[in-house]
């Protein structure tokens, strides 16, 4: 029997986060379906009065009590900042227009994006934040042997995803599509940041790691500001900064990906990040067959790894947010010794079709599930 939601439901992709003391209203990812809600432990920092909602305060509760939150809608998807502290503020209007500039920036489909024009040009000298996000990718495709490939788009396209007109590709059309989707024929030169492509047609999509990057860049200005309690919520990518302001952990609840009324535990962090990936998240039917966007680079069909949920919790958001599409790719096999060769990098929740779920040693002990569970050792 999973656990199931209580108190409030809003529209917010993959997870629940308690005790942030303030709840966003209904809004809808416009490629999703899945919901979020406030746990029970909301009330119980009503009833202590730290609910962070409070604009003013004295003394030496000040920080604690001050919070400043803003929504926003970016990367195709709906966010949430909240910081607390003196410099909360400050703090989240920073974040807002650092997330507007890497979105500007990044963007497959904004024609003055850096990303676009090197897909139509086959060749371009990225930005700092550009290359680093290239290197980043292509030392994840060598690291997890082409599971996770930032050359897929094409393949992507075909399929409808990027677009939303979903249709399966003809097999003529998705052979030519594959044969483009290969990251070792992208050559990046990390000193100079110049980029360029082996072949024709090859367009590239950062967005499997872009809003891991986005949320480790949202904390690193927390702390500049002189935040040091805080969250984001970039459409189910979350990342935590410390802990909440009466020193207990964050709460984080993972969706359970066969029902949206239920989720498979809560999870307790601090200072990390917890992102999600599931073939619930955008999918479409065809004759009576669900085709989901989680494209397996080896077919170019959707992966079919027996795995049907993955959550990876690190400090490192870029990391994370790449993981849990490779880890799905792979299967619970091949993921579980992925993670025993790089344990001290990230944990992992792993849910298979079949029902049974997977959760590696190191934070065994800080998910609260009514699952059965199976306890990855190294």
């Amino acid at each position: 029997m999973k656990l199931k939601k209580a108190l409030l439901v809003c529209l917010l992709p993959a997870f629940v986060i308690g005790g942030c003391g303030k709840t966003t209203t209904d809004e809808t990812e416009n490629t999703t379906k899945q919901e979020s809600a406030v746990e029970e432990t909301v009330q119980d920092e009503q009833e202590t009065g730290d609910t962070g909602t409070e604009s003013e305060a004295s003394g030496e509760d000040a920080d604690k009590e001050t919070e400043a939150s803003k929504d926003l809608f970016a990367m195709d998807t709906y966010m949430t900042l909240t910081a607390y502290g003196e410099h909360a503020q400050e703090a989240v209007d920073k974040a807002a227009e650092r997330v507007e500039a890497l979105d500007a920036l990044l963007s497959t489909g904004n024609e003055n994006s850096e990303i676009y024009q090197l897909n139509q040009n086959g060749e371009a000298t990225l930005s700092e934040e550009g290359g680093y996000l290239v290197e980043r990718a292509l030392e994840l495709y060598k690291k997890t042997e082409g599971a996770f490939d930032i050359a897929i788009y094409p393949v992507m396209q075909a399929w409808g995803f990027p677009t939303q007109d979903y249709h399966v590709p003809d097999d003529d059309t998705l052979k030519e599509k594959l044969a483009l989707a290969d990251a070792s024929k992208v050559n990046y030169d990390k000193d100079t940041r110049k980029i360029f492509f082996d072949q024709d047609g090859m367009e590239i999509d950062l967005g499997g790691i872009a809003k891991g990057y986005t949320s480790s860049q949202i904390m690193q200005i927390y702390q500049d500001c002189g935040v040091t309690s805080g969250l984001v919520n970039l459409g189910g990518n979350v990342q935590a900064l410390g802990c909440k302001t009466d020193g207990s952990k964050w709460r984080v609840a993972i969706q359970s990906p066969d029902d949206t009324e239920e989720y498979l535990g809560i999870l307790e962090i601090e200072d990390q990040a917890v992102i999600t990936s599931g073939g619930y998240e955008r999918y479409f039917e065809e004759d009576g067959v669900t085709y989901h966007h989680i494209i397996d680079p080896a077919t170019g069909y959707p992966a079919d790894s027996g795995l049907i949920s993955v959550t990876i919790v690190s400090d490192d958001g870029t990391l994370a947010d790449g993981l849990s599409t490779s880890l799905f790719i792979m299967g619970e096999e091949k993921a579980a010794q992925f993670w025993r060769e790089n344990s001290d990098e990230f944990e992992a929740i792993m849910e298979t079709s079949d029902g049974e779920l997977y959760v590696t040693e190191g934070i065994a002990d800080s998910l609260t599930t009514d699952m059965d569970v199976t306890v990855i050792e190294k």
